[in-house]
């Protein structure tokens, strides 16, 4: 079966919500590039009008640069493109937030996949090591458990669970999928949360364990938006 095509986040932008938003004395405004799958925040550039049309009638995002005083195609020259799936403005229409599908390895020109990777005194060079940007907390949690996974630590339940194999982790998570519907079946808000969670966790743990990564999930979730309904 061919997979289906991923789809947008949200509607097609209306090409004329430029009329609605406010430039600087220099015509621009501030645009925020977030991932549009983990919500990341990938990067922070200039638009001027012209790059928002641009942006809005190729689907590929196109800043200003200030400092070449030129029409900046991102990744025309690196193949870092950014492709668009959403467009937003903040409530004093001053503000940009572009949602992005990043193609190639990163949006940082050091090779980072974020310019936001530093939190120290120091700023430090970048590049494909640097620390991930904030994501949410689905994402976070993952990379915990991968990093436990690479690099265990005594006395780590994440660790006692991969340690075990298929035939720990899958028991847990019967058992928590039981506990889940018994939380279901007797109406309870908090303990519904607390046992979904709990799936989540050990739902990661597993696909850790089989190297598949939480993206992969959320790409595969991505195909089935507006996809043909289920009987």
């Amino acid at each position: 079966m061919d997979r289906l095509p991923v789809q947008a986040s949200f509607q097609a932008p209306d090409p004329d919500l430029i009329r609605a938003l406010r430039f600087n004395e220099a015509g621009l405004i501030p645009a925020v590039a977030q991932d549009w799958l983990d919500g990341a925040v990938l990067m922070v550039a200039w638009m001027n009008r012209q790059a928002i049309e641009h942006t809005l009638q190729s689907g590929e995002v196109h800043y200003w640069s200030r400092s070449r005083q030129e029409l900046w195609h991102k990744g025309a020259t690196s193949g870092q493109i950014q492709r668009l799936r959403g467009l937003r403005y903040d409530c004093d229409a001053d503000v940009l937030l572009l949602t992005i599908e990043q193609q190639g390895a990163g949006a940082c020109h050091t090779g980072a996949r974020s310019c936001f990777y530093d939190e120290g005194p120091l700023p430090s060079a970048g590049g494909p090591q640097a620390a991930p940007p904030p994501a949410d907390v689905c994402t976070e949690l993952m990379r915990v458990i991968e990093a436990r996974r690479d690099s265990p630590e005594p006395g780590s339940y994440t660790n006692k669970l991969l340690e075990g194999g298929d035939n720990r982790i899958l028991k847990k998570i019967g058992e928590e999928s039981a506990e889940f519907v018994m939380a279901c079946k007797d109406n309870n808000a908090a303990e519904i949360a607390a046992e979904a969670a709990d799936i989540v966790f050990h739902l990661q743990v597993a696909l850790a364990h089989h190297g598949v990564s939480w993206r992969q999930v959320q790409e595969v979730l991505a195909t089935r938006r507006g996809g043909p309904r289920r009987e």
